[in-house]
Order: C-alpha cells, then structure tokens, then sequence
C-alpha cells in the first residue's frame, strides 16, 4: 500500500520560514517524480513545485521562484519543500504526490498517488 505522509506545516508570520517534509513508502521512490501541490480555501488546488526522479529538473510555479526549493533524499525516501519569506498568500494546504511517468510536472492529473496533506498558515 502506497503512503505519503506530509509534515511541517504549522502557523508563521510573514516573513518566516518552513521546511515541509513528505515521507513515501509502499512505493519505488526513485522510480516516481515528486510534486507539491497546495489549495487554499475556496481556490482550486495549485501546483507548486516538482522534482524529476533524477533529482537533476526541478519546476516551480511563478509566485513561489526565488523563495521554496524543492529537494528529494532517495535514501530517506522524502521529498523536501524549503519555504522561505513567506506571505499570507501561501496559506494553504499542501500536498505531496508522486508521478510515475513524469510527462507533465505541473498537472495535478498526472500524479498517481497523494498525501493526505499538511496546513500552512502565514499571518500578516
């Protein structure tokens, strides 16, 4: 059984640092490219960063370049999100999923597998 299991969100002020975690089993994580999505309330789920198999291409949504790296231990079988100056805006929910076939990076659609997800929230 496929389980990825997000961790570190929590409630920051703007201007402050996160680093989510999404620990994966049941699964050839290697094999699989990673992503992270978030949905804000009353907003369609986002993606915002991912990271091929190789670890060697990553892709990160506009709002967020510059500020999150995403990053991706096989050993551990975990993917990372670093999220830096953050802003309320990044409120949410984020999510972590893999994607065996690697086609598109940014569709949600392509991702077989999830997390069930962990709260962000950055007050003003």
């Amino acid at each position: 059984q496929v389980q990825l299991e997000e961790s570190g969100g929590g409630l920051v002020q703007a201007g402050a640092s996160l680093r989510l975690s999404c620990a994966a089993s049941g699964l050839t994580f290697s094999a699989y490219d990673m992503g992270w999505f978030r949905q804000a309330p009353a907003k369609d789920r986002e993606f915002v960063a991912a990271i091929a198999r190789s670890g060697g291409y990553t892709n990160y949504v506009d709002s967020v370049k510059g500020r999150f790296t995403i990053s991706r231990d096989d050993a551990l079988n975990t993917v990372f999100l670093q999220m830096n100056s953050l802003k309320p805006e990044d409120t949410a929910v984020y999510y972590c999923a893999a994607d065996r076939l690697g086609r598109q990076p940014a569709r949600s659609g392509e991702y077989e597998y999830w997390g069930q997800g962990t709260q962000v929230t950055v007050s003003s």
